[in-house]
């Protein structure tokens, strides 16, 4: 996985949680994951379609998205329901377009599906058992983590 997928999605995620939380992230050691992947509480899935294909899962623990949800709305919250799953996965697609908007600078023209957001304690996430970039994030209201599963789209040459 070359190293434009991985920082046009960090890159855009530290814009997004700079601009709209006002907090810093920092990335902690990146690993390669194989099949199931472990997840929080809140999960958001993004397609990725176009010169790229594959997905984006950022996974929330239950605590840190309901801080989330008192910065951005300035709403207490004492539960994940569908106000925050919306607005959660509305910040996932922001994160998603700000990171092709970096993508196409670097030449691939992709887009991104709408987000699919699972709520609740999943032990273990299957991503059809494909490789993946796991990228642990700490921030001042809590950890989560991206998992980038992209590769380039087969071109037929003749």
């Amino acid at each position: 996985m070359k190293q434009e997928y991985i920082n046009s999605f960090y890159k855009a995620t530290i814009d997004v949680f700079r601009l709209m939380l006002d907090v810093e992230i920092n990335r902690e050691e990146i690993s390669l994951v194989d099949g199931m992947i472990s997840s929080k509480e809140a999960n958001v899935v993004l397609g990725v379609t176009g010169d790229l294909k594959g997905s984006i899962l950022f996974s929330f623990p239950k605590k840190m998205t309901l801080k989330m949800i008192k910065i951005m709305c300035g709403m207490e919250m004492d539960r994940i329901d569908e106000f925050v799953s919306s607005a959660l996965g509305e910040m996932a697609n922001i994160i998603g377009g700000n990171a092709l908007t970096l993508l196409n600078s670097n030449n691939y023209l992709c887009d991104i599906v709408p987000p699919q957001i699972f709520v609740g304690e999943y032990n273990s996430y299957s991503m059809a058992n494909e490789k993946a970039l796991f990228l642990p994030i700490k921030s001042s209201i809590g950890n989560f983590d991206i998992h980038i599963f992209l590769e380039e789209k087969a071109t037929n040459q003749f």
